[in-house]
């Protein structure tokens, strides 16, 4: 026995290679999803603001309400297209993947199944693009046909199980306030600045409630918390960066300095019960992932609770001083003892 792989293995792996297909982790979990983030924000969260401020402007604007419902309507599509822009499809799929994105909407299967359905379409599509002399035919029936075939059978039971394990997550904090403002607002800030999408996630789960309100202070602990902890190595620029953009961009330093994601993963865990019990914030699912990128975390709980001074004050304390505060005093204290050193934080900005 000569113990070589079959013939066909090395054909089929030059085949993928050749399609920029990659099955794996990062490909699916981080590339796409990411992508998935950006098409959401290019037409749900973007429609929320915009419908929002219409709302609540003077007695009402109706045209600034009529288009942000037009851009939330068109969800399923900017999914579908980011995802296969995220797989680094050819133009035809990348095209093709809008009628992907209405047809899980149409499913019923929400942003989860738009996620689906897009990367198997897309997939297959890059599989079969420019391998037939009638490429501008097969590459976007292909897309589609898998695409919708997957939204309208699979999508529905994936988007049930999300939805469902959303409701889990908010009867257990809804139960369990303590415990569970914990977990949630340290995941989904470790989330938000891992490299994967919290914000994709809050959406997924279509996370609301205390939950969400927990989700959101987790997550502005990881920025506003970066941003100050981090501030005598970055200056202003990375102030604005981390705490309006992301701490995403402390990923690198994470790698090789894992102890300064202790002073705001700390101040989620202190922050996240007082969010779910005595300050008893909620906020939206497109917001419950965002923290205060953009401010979006903060428009979706004035949005949720209501334009008030003690929701105001609620949203400064819990989502900016606090978090500030903490991560500061722990990232100090660290500091100190000799856990973090200047320069662990630096930013190539």
């Amino acid at each position: 026995m000569s113990g070589r792989p079959p013939a066909s293995e090395p054909n089929k792996t030059s085949f993928l290679k050749r399609k920029n297909i990659e099955i794996s982790l990062h490909r699916y979990g981080i590339e796409a999803l990411g992508a998935m983030a950006l098409g959401l924000f290019a037409s749900l969260l973007v429609g929320t603001i915009i419908k929002t401020l219409g709302q609540n402007i003077g007695g009402g604007i109706d045209w600034m309400i009529e288009f942000g419902d037009l851009a939330m309507s068109m969800m399923g599509p900017a999914i579908s297209v980011a995802v296969a822009y995220g797989l680094k499809s050819p133009p035809l799929v990348l095209f093709a993947s809008t009628a992907v994105g209405l047809a899980a909407v149409k499913s019923g299967g929400g942003p989860a199944s738009c996620f689906v359905a897009a990367l198997v379409g897309a997939e297959f599509g890059k599989a079969v693009s420019k391998e037939t002399k009638v490429d501008i035919l097969v590459t976007p029936l292909t897309t589609i046909i898998v695409g919708v075939a997957v939204a309208k059978f699979v999508g529905p039971p994936i988007g049930d199980f999300m939805k469902w394990l959303g409701a889990v997550i908010m009867w257990a904090t809804n139960l369990q306030p303590v415990p569970m403002g914990i977990m949630v607002s340290v995941l989904m800030g470790l989330a938000l600045t891992a490299p994967i999408s919290s914000a994709a996630i809050g959406v997924m789960l279509e996370l609301s409630g205390l939950a969400a309100g927990a989700a959101t202070v987790g997550c502005c602990c990881q920025m506003v918390g970066f941003a100050v902890a981090s501030y005598r190595e970055n200056k202003i620029g990375g102030l604005v960066a981390q705490g309006f953009g992301t701490s995403m961009l402390q990923v690198p330093n994470i790698i090789l300095h894992p102890l300064i994601l202790v002073p705001p993963t700390l101040a989620a865990a202190i922050l996240g019960p007082l969010a779910t019990t005595a300050f008893q914030m909620s906020n939206s699912p497109i917001g419950s992932g965002m923290g205060t990128s953009g401010l979006v975390g903060q428009i979706g709980t004035l949005t949720t609770m209501g334009a008030s001074g003690v929701v105001l004050i609620k949203i400064a304390l819990l989502h900016l001083i606090l978090p500030a505060l903490l991560a500061f005093v722990f990232s100090e204290f660290m500091r100190r003892k000799g856990w973090i050193k200047f320069g662990d934080q630096k930013l190539n900005i």
